[in-house]
């Protein structure tokens, strides 16, 4: 076996799709210097379980991007590296069995000609001619997507792995990191049980492993495994392998040929959070015992679409860890607490159809040190502290699983896990009828309810059932006075003799006014770009007080941070939670 080098550039601790697709990445950008740490083998943990879907339609155009560059690497990766991947483009079929379903899945299509995806409105007849074996009598229609598809997970790794190892990176299997080190401010290398290697950049890519792996050196970066299911059945009557992918949203299933055979999986409502005692050091490509009874009723939704199942064998019943992330988005990018700390984590059971595009963002995340596009609804620097609170994750998680599936509603709220951060205000706020919706932690008043009603949100794709009450509030501003609880905004105070100068270095305006003055002001980078749009209200001739936005508190105060010179005499402090906000508007 190798050693271990004494000096990289870059090392990836994580050996599954992710970290595979990183390491592959970064040597196409011709950074040949980087170590991949596995502390089993390839593709143990999550990766070697993952059903195989590839999917490409997301709710953005950046993250669809994403998706589409994974689907179009899948394609040529065998070709390129002599690997085979198990890839199949059999296109997808996602089914509604209702009209608000309907109409999110028409807003898909209808949003897809802006990502150039051909995505094809579909009626239940065609539903079944595309997908012979599938009872639609309750479907009302769906979308199809001519260029998704499947592939092999563990042979995608392999693949991936193989070509970062032609491009010079070198992997090495049975490896544990037992510290990430640093110098207080920057990454400077790991210990493994192998020996030390010193380095400029470190890739958390640990999976279910990341929350504590980051924790150790201060990054939060919350998530939590949860059970994940599905069923092999055997001697599917009318199946074969031009069976599109189908998605059943409304009753949580999916469905995909597996050689000569049919995976059935779900996203469960409710979801069974795994390893709150810690996952043991030996865990690797095993299974964990799961519920029967608790995947028992979808089965049988499952025996209603596909009636053919009801004949069929169950070959295999299994259950696997997947960890998801309190708001059922990817970590990703330089961690704000930690120079030189990367994530690429909390995938939420779509890793393998997101590796791709993952691996070539943060290749040239690490490479030019800013994303490379806009990624803030992925990026690792806007979670707060508290979300790695094991209590708070797992709680939250039970319903983060099922959200992947769920009706995604306009101003739809979490429901689990609330009441974590509550303004000074918030009873009398609870007093005026106030429905309350979930921002960073916060609670927020978003509405007020009619006296003696019961303020609760009736989602809908229509008019809102809060529409009346806020245009009484418009109303009330315009023409007499409002006042406002926003407690939640960010708030840091910067102080000492050094303070206007550091300030003004990254202010785009000018702070150097006169005590009791707000200034409005973005911070830019070094390519003249924004990082935050804020005020700054000079509050003596050495103190001053920052208010931005809840979103960009730990990103924000970081990057002020980073941007003190160490000899300057200015103090940065947090005041967030000691400080409320109350505006009040109006003519």
């Amino acid at each position: 076996m190798a050693e271990l080098p004494k000096k990289a550039k870059v090392v990836i601790i994580g050996g599954g799709v992710i970290g595979c697709s990183i390491a592959y990445h970064l040597t196409k950008i011709g950074w040949d210097d980087v170590v991949l740490l596995e502390r089993k083998q390839l593709t143990s943990g999550t990766t070697w379980h993952a059903a195989g879907l590839v999917g490409q339609l997301r709710p953005s155009i950046n993250m669809t991007k994403l998706a589409k560059y994974t689907g179009e690497l899948y394609r040529g990766l065998e070709a390129e590296t002599g690997q085979a991947t198990g890839y199949r483009q059999c296109g997808s079929i996602s089914m509604a069995t209702n009209a608000e379903r309907f109409e999110e899945l028409k807003r898909s299509a209808s949003m897809a000609k802006v990502f150039d995806l051909p995505v094809h409105v579909v009626t239940p007849q065609e539903i079944k001619e595309l997908a012979h074996i599938v009872n639609v009598d309750d479907v009302v229609g769906g979308i199809h997507i001519p260029s998704d598809g499947y592939a092999n997970a563990v042979d995608i790794t392999q693949a991936l792995a193989k070509g970062a190892r032609t491009g010079g990176a070198k992997i090495f299997e049975n490896t544990k990191v037992t510290r990430i080190r640093h110098n207080g401010d920057r990454i400077t290398g790991v210990d493994t049980d192998d020996g030390s290697i010193d380095a400029d950049y470190v890739v958390i890519c640990g999976g279910m492993w990341t929350r504590d792996l980051a924790a150790s050196v201060g990054v939060a970066a919350p998530l939590h495994a949860c059970e994940h299911y599905y069923v092999l059945f055997e001697g599917v009557e009318g199946i074969d392998n031009t069976l599109p992918v189908l998605r059943d949203y409304d009753y949580c299933g999916y469905y995909k040929y597996d050689a000569g055979k049919l995976l059935v999986g779900a996203f469960e409502p409710n979801a069974r959070p795994w390893g709150m005692d810690g996952i043991s050091e030996d865990f690797c490509f095993d299974e964990i015992a799961g519920s029967f009874e608790h995947f028992e009723p979808l089965l049988i939704d499952a025996m209603r679409r596909v009636p053919a199942l009801e004949k069929a064998g169950i070959q295999k019943f299994f259950c696997g860890p997947e960890s998801f992330t309190p708001d059922v988005r990817y970590h990703l990018g330089e961690s704000a607490e930690l120079k030189g700390c990367f994530v690429a984590a909390g995938l939420n059971s779509i890793g393998l159809q997101s590796a791709g595009g993952v691996g070539k963002v943060m290749a040239d995340w690490i490479r030019d040190g800013i994303p490379p596009a806009d990624l803030w609804t992925v990026d690792i620097r806007r979670n707060m502290p508290f979300q790695i609170n094991r209590k708070y994750l797992r709680e939250r998680v039970t319903e983060s699983l099922g959200l992947l599936y769920a009706t995604h509603y306009p101003f739809k709220q979490y429901e689990t896990a609330r009441g974590v951060r509550k303004s000074a205000l918030h009873d009398r706020l609870v007093a005026q009828g106030a429905c309350f919706g979930e921002a960073f932690g916060w609670e927020r008043a978003n509405w007020y309810g009619e006296p003696g009603s019961t303020p609760e949100y009736a989602y809908s794709y229509g008019r809102q059932n809060w529409f009346e009450a806020n245009a009484e509030e418009c109303k009330a501003v315009r023409e007499a006075v409002g006042l406002f609880d926003q407690s939640s905004f960010a708030k840091f105070r910067l102080e000492g003799r050094d303070a206007m100068t550091v300030l003004n270095r990254v202010c785009a305006n000018d702070v150097d006014v006169a005590p009791g003055k707000l200034v409005y002001t973005q911070w830019l980078n070094e390519k003249g770009g924004i990082e935050a749009d804020l005020t700054v209200t000079r509050l003596s001739e050495t103190a001053y007080l920052i208010v931005t936005g809840a979103e960009t508190e730990v990103k924000d105060f970081n990057w002020l941070k980073r941007h003190t010179p160490e000899d300057a005499h200015a103090v940065l402090t947090n005041v967030s939670s000691g400080m409320g906000v109350i505006s009040i508007m109006g003519p």
